[in-house]
């Protein structure tokens, strides 16, 4: 696994077109290894920058800690 740390928010887009928002915590075990804990969200969003809001609204997202899939 890479030791790059991941971006908290991953936006994707489901089979039908809609945008689904992943949230992802990270932690570290005693060896400094990161474990990723990943809870996709039950919203669902017509665009990318809906599920940005949403995020930002919700959890206090930042520019640049979102990933796209």
């Amino acid at each position: 696994m890479s030791r790059i740390p991941v971006r908290p928010f991953l936006i994707n887009k489901d089979e039908s077109g809609q945008f689904r928002l992943t949230v992802r915590h990270t932690r570290y075990n005693s060896q400094n290894y990161p474990i990723v804990t990943a809870t996709l969200q039950d919203e669902v969003f017509k665009t990318a920058a809906a599920a940005k809001v949403f995020a930002r609204d919700n959890f206090g997202a930042e520019a640049g800690q979102y990933a796209t899939k």
